[in-house]
């Protein structure tokens, strides 16, 4: 037999879990239509796809199924955000000073600042940005939002300057080795839908762990970086994108650092569980979710129609 192994039968109870949480899903992709018709010019590029509105509705219904479809609306739209965040810097900013200028855009939004005409993704953040100011916790904890946010925009400028500009004459180097790409992780995002998500649902004994919780998923945010890379590395090269893959001579080094991550944070949610254990299920939930997706998929659409 082909395919992968499953179980002969299962439970009905699981599967009416998984029917619910594939509901939570179909919810969160109609509500990402309504954004995506509301943002033309943000996601009128080929890989916005339908699959794509799809896939992100998918993750965040698997990663945290506890949760209604309205509970979930604020971190389905600003992991969307984050696709086309990635996309304004990496495949439409032609000069560093295009990225500065998505940056100063989206941090003056964190600042209060209203987004002037024809800045469509910091017009999508500054909806974000008000939709989560509806949350009593978002008044104190706003710095850390905005934080992670200047953090993920720093992470994304050095990765754009790694891609695009000269070898350093010094040191003969343009692109960093895999522990300063790792150490670069916030570029995917994760930890600012992290804290989105858990200022937008978390309960105050959640929010008393937050600064652990952040600690516990920047670590899953690397595996996550490596799972994808291994995945999509074909893409990547297609698209002119980094990966771990580039950065070494052999192979087995970005295998054996997953392997080595993986551990290291399985074990720190094992511990946080002790003190928060539906959030460390969150973001076990996120690798575990993670693994299998990118065994048959990807995010993307294809980039050209």
């Amino acid at each position: 037999m082909s395919g992968v192994p499953w179980p002969v039968q299962a439970g009905p109870d699981a599967v009416a879990e998984q029917g619910r949480v594939c509901a939570l899903a179909v919810r969160g992709v109609r509500d990402l239509q309504g954004v995506t018709a509301a943002h033309p010019e943000l996601f009128d590029a080929a890989p916005f796809d339908a699959a794509l509105l799809s896939s992100v509705a998918t993750v965040v219904a698997f990663i945290a199924p506890w949760h209604t479809a309205a509970e979930l609306r604020i971190t389905t739209r600003t992991t969307l955000w984050a696709f086309a965040a990635d996309w304004q810097v990496d495949y439409l900013a032609q000069s560093a000073d295009d990225v500065r200028q998505v940056v100063t855009d989206c941090l003056a939004v964190a600042d209060g600042a209203t987004p002037p005409p024809g800045r469509h993704l910091a017009r999508l953040l500054a909806d974000l940005r008000d939709e989560l100011a509806t949350v009593p916790a978002f008044a104190r904890l706003r710095p850390i939002w905005r934080d992670e946010l200047a953090r993920m925009f720093a992470a994304v400028s050095r990765e754009w300057d790694w891609k695009n500009l000269p070898t350093d004459p010094t040191t003969g180097r343009r692109l960093p080795d895999l522990d300063r790409y790792l150490d670069n992780a916030d570029n995917s995002a994760c930890s600012f839908v992290n804290v989105t998500h858990w200022i937008a649902t978390g309960d105050e004994r959640t929010l008393a762990q937050l600064t652990d919780l952040l600690d516990a998923g920047r670590g899953v945010q690397r595996v996550l970086r490596l799972v994808n890379d291994l995945a999509t590395h074909e893409r990547d090269a297609e698209w002119g994108d980094l990966n771990a893959l580039l950065l070494v001579d052999d192979p087995a080094r970005v295998h054996a650092r997953l392997a080595e991550l993986t551990t290291r944070s399985r074990g720190d949610l094992a511990a946080l569980a002790e003190r928060c254990p539906r959030q460390a299920d969150y973001l076990h939930r996120q690798i575990s979710f993670t693994g299998g997706f990118y065994q048959l998929s990807d995010f993307w659409g294809a980039r050209d129609e």
